[in-house]
C-alpha cells in the first residue's frame, strides 16, 4: 500500500508538525524520553512519530525493542496483565538504551479497568520500558495516567502541505493528477493524510489521470460540479433540467439521497447570495432532510427542494 510505502522513516521527513518533531529530536539526543500521550484526528502522523523515533533512537534493529498494540482490538484487562506487563519487565538487551517502547495504539479505546492496571504497570516498570499512548480524544484517557505522560497534541494538516506531499507521490509513481483531484482529496480527506493517499492509489488503479470525478466515484459520493450545476439551473428557473440530472445522480449512479442533500447544503452556503435567501433555503433544506430519515421518497423530496430553489430565486 501507497501509505505504508510512502510513511515517513526519520522524523526529519515529518510534515507540518514542526515544534513536536523538535522536541522528539530532544528526546533521541539525549537518549531518554518520558512516558508519552499523543492525540490529535486521524492520519496526521501519531504513531508514525514515535516509530520514527524509535529507529532513530535504536537504529536499524528498533523492531527488536518496540512493541506495538492496537488497545481497539485489545481492550480488556488481561491485555494490559499479560502482554503489555511481560514486554515492560524485561530489559534492553545490547542497546546503549536502557529501556524499551511499548506502543499503545487507539489508547482511547481501552476499557476503564485496563487503564487503572496500565497506570500501576506504568508505575512499577519505569526502569525497563516507556510507554507510548496514541488516540484521539485525551478526555477518555484518566487523569493519573495523563499526569503521568508528556502531552503531545497534534493539528491537522494544511492543505498546502497535503497537496503537496500527494503531488510527490503522484510524481514518483507515474500518475498525473490535476488539480481538481487534489482539491477533490483535500476535502475528501477533511486533514487525514492516510486517507488521502489510500484514496489517490485506488483512483489511480482505475486510470493513470486522476480528477475530482474519478476522487469522487471511488468514494461513492456526489460529485460537487455536478451538484453545482443542479443547483444553478434550479435557480435560473430550469427546473426539468435540474432534475434531469437528479435523476442521473439517483437512478443512473445510485447515489444515496443523504450524500446529494449533504453536497447540496454545502454548495448552497457557498453561494454568493444574501443571507436571508440562505436563511429560507436552508429551512427547506432541513425539511426535506427529515422527509428522507422518515422514510419519504428521495426523488420526490429533492424534486421539491430543486422547485422550492426556483421559486426562491425568483425573488432575488
Amino acid at each position: 500500500m501507497w501509505a505504508e510505502k510512502y510513511r515517513p522513516k526519520t522524523l526529519d521527513e515529518i510534515v507540518n508538525q514542526v515544534e513536536i518533531v523538535s522536541r522528539l529530536k530532544n528526546f533521541v539526543k539525549e537518549k531518554n524520553l518520558p512516558h508519552l500521550l499523543l492525540v490529535g484526528p486521524a492520519g496526521v502522523g501519531k504513531t508514525t512519530s514515535i516509530l520514527c523515533l524509535s529507529r532513530d533512537l535504536y537504529g536499524v534493529g528498533y523492531q527488536n525493542y518496540i512493541l506495538e498494540l492496537n488497545a481497539s482490538d485489545e481492550r480488556g484487562i488481561d491485555v494490559i496483565r499479560e502482554k503489555v506487563k511481560n514486554f515492560a519487565r524485561t530489559a534492553a538487551i545490547a542497546s546503549e538504551v536502557p529501556f524499551k517502547i511499548l506502543i499503545l495504539d487507539e489508547a482511547d479505546s481501552l476499557t476503564t479497568a485496563a487503564q487503572h492496571a496500565l497506570r500501576r504497570t506504568m508505575e512499577i516498570y519505569t526502569k525497563t520500558c516507556r510507554f507510548c499512548l496514541i488516540g484521539n480524544y485525551s478526555e477518555n484517557i484518566i487523569d493519573p495516567i495523563q499526569s503521568r505522560c508528556s502531552v503531545f497534541r497534534y493539528s491537522p494538516l494544511p492543505e498546502m502541505e497535503m497537496k503537496n506531499y500527494l503531488q510527490k507521490i503522484s510524481n514518483k509513481e507515474g500518475v498525473k493528477i490535476l488539480l481538481e483531484g487534489l482539491d477533490a482529496l483535500y476535502e475528501a480527506s477533511s486533514g487525514d493524510l492516510r486517507k488521502a493517499i489510500n484514496l489517490l492509489q485506488s483512483a489511480a488503479a482505475s486510470q493513470r489521470e486522476v480528477d475530482d470525478i474519478s476522487i469522487y466515484s471511488v468514494l461513492g459520493k456526489v460529485s460537487p460540479q455536478r451538484v453545482k450545476e443542479m443547483i444553478n439551473l434550479g435557480i435560473k428557473g430550469q427546473f426539468l433540467e435540474a432534475r434531469e440530472i437528479l435523476r442521473e445522480l439517483l437512478i443512473d449512479e445510485g447515489l444515496a439521497a443523504d450524500d446529494i442533500i449533504r453536497m447540496i447544503y454545502s454548495e448552497l452556503m457557498r453561494l454568493n447570495m444574501p443571507e436571508k435567501w440562505k436563511i429560507r433555503i436552508s429551512d427547506a433544506v432541513g425539511e426535506v432532510d427529515y422527509r428522507l430519515t422518515q422514510g419519504s421518497r428521495s426523488e420526490i423530496q429533492l424534486s421539491t427542494l430543486i422547485a422550492k430553489l426556483a421559486l426562491e430565486a425568483e425573488d432575488l
